[in-house]
């Protein structure tokens, strides 16, 4: 994206409201989701550096391209989309309830920076950078990318001298991680409704799951019944949070269902910011190429994935509902100890994937954490509880769901077994749906020696 000079935008968050940067001399690209996005010229300054291109390389779905080949889009794309719909929240609050709210072109252009930034510290193959790989490599340590994103913001602004002001900066990176364990304070004592804008501390409503969700579901070819302009043209400000009409708790369960269907279906140290930037999926081509043998396991597994030559999915469960309280993960070898007779199984021939589902709010209805309000002409705002929602709604709002995989085609029946052995040994039960089907067993006849598949 070319540079873009224009007139310098500072702003004071004391200065009063003033006319928008006239949209016609914006530059603006087109979103296939929401149509022109227009650019104002201090989110511009952000976008052209090398750290906020960055996000092309990407992929917002990680490696779910291999399943959905339609998800090939960036975090580029999703961030552009959530600083738009950023800007349109905070715009449709100044119409409606500007002067009420006090809302100045300060707070208009804080929360949509803070749109447009706040994925810009994110690591490559979606969250599983985050929550599977580092934890394992460094053991202990915890991290989010809305922190890096905080840190990488302050390195952008000293890197390119960008003129803007540091109140403005602090708020921005209290806006992004506000829905983080690294929630910082937050500086302004009113206007605490303009940090549910952009990630949602509060209830986890937001613009940025207004834009992941459609544009997921649109690249993965799925449907999306949950209809976010609804939302946004009704919202309410009571008692300085965002509240919503009673009469669209059905749409907003939507929103949450619909992100647990992509969860389900499709998602499944300090760091100097600095270098981090340079980090995204081109990783693995560098892997592949590197000759060095500390990463002869690396490539090996790689060049599995270019051969389709994957694990073998076995079999899955639902962890009952009366034992998710005290779930710990399973793990392989938990699974090797459980089988019997046979192929002696090692650790290294299984695989074990534990999904945790929700919908934002752990195993707590979400409905709970949300305010409404009757109409416009109430002051009031109430949450709606359990008992006055419809009764088709589910009783249970968290899933664990356990998957176990068999690195080697012949091994599949095996560790099959050894699965259904460990249910049986803790529930009482085979949890799982259904056996693994015998053809699946089959898969590479009787072989069951060691060799690498």
């Amino acid at each position: 994206m070319a540079a873009h000079r224009s007139e310098n935008l500072s702003f004071s968050p004391d200065c009063d409201l003033s006319p928008p940067h006239d949209r016609r001399l914006s530059k603006h690209v087109r979103d296939n989701v929401h149509g022109n996005i227009y650019l104002d010229p201090l989110s511009l300054k952000f976008i052209d550096t090398e750290q906020f291109q960055r996000l092309r390389e990407l992929k917002q779905l990680g490696l779910v391209h291999m399943v959905y080949p339609g998800a090939v889009h960036s975090r580029f794309e999703h961030s552009l989309g959530v600083y738009w719909l950023a800007g349109e929240a905070i715009q449709k609050l100044k119409t409606y309830q500007g002067s009420e709210l006090g809302i100045n072109l300060f707070d208009v252009q804080t929360v949509k920076v803070a749109g447009l930034l706040h994925d810009v510290g994110h690591g490559p193959f979606c969250h599983l950078f985050e929550r599977e790989f580092l934890p394992k490599v460094l053991k202990g340590f915890k991290w989010a990318h809305e922190e890096m994103s905080a840190k990488l913001i302050d390195h952008i602004v000293d890197e390119h001298h960008i003129d803007v002001e540091s109140e403005m900066i602090k708020r921005v990176n209290e806006m992004i991680l506000a829905s983080s364990e690294f929630a910082l304070p937050k500086s302004a004592k009113n206007k605490q409704f303009l940090y549910d804008i952009v990630a949602n501390g509060r209830n986890g409503i937001d613009v940025d799951k207004f834009d992941y969700i459609v544009r997921d579901s649109r690249a993965c070819g799925l449907g999306c019944s949950f209809d976010f302009h609804r939302l946004m043209e009704t919202m309410r400000v009571l008692g300085d949070e965002i509240c919503y009409r009673a009469k669209d708790y059905l749409s907003i369960y939507k929103l949450y269902a619909t992100r647990a269907e992509l969860h389900r279906t499709v998602y499944t140290h300090s760091k100097d910011p600095s270098e981090y930037w340079k980090l995204d999926d081109s990783i693995i081509k560098t892997i592949e190429t590197d000759p060095h043998e500390e990463l002869r396991e690396a490539r090996d597994l790689i060049l599995r994935i270019r051969r389709r030559n994957l694990y073998q999915f076995c079999n899955e469960y639902s962890v009952p509902k009366d034992k998710l309280e005290h779930f710990k993960n399973i793990t392989a070898q938990d699974i090797v100890c459980s089988q019997k007779n046979g192929v002696l199984l090692k650790e290294d021939d299984i695989a074990v994937s534990n999904v945790r589902i929700d919908l934002t709010r752990g195993r707590q209805n979400p409905l709970e954490s949300i305010n409404f309000f009757k109409d416009y002409d109430s002051e009031e705002k109430f949450p709606i509880p359990d008992d006055r929602i419809s009764h088709l709604l589910p009783s249970s709002y968290q899933d664990m769901i356990v998957r176990v995989y068999s690195k080697k085609p012949e091994l599949v029946a095996a560790v099959s077994e050894a699965f259904e052995n460990y249910q049986l040994k803790v529930y009482g039960v085979k949890a799982q749906v259904h056996d693994t089907p015998e053809k699946k067993k089959r898969h590479i006849g009787t072989d069951t020696s060691n060799k690498t598949a």
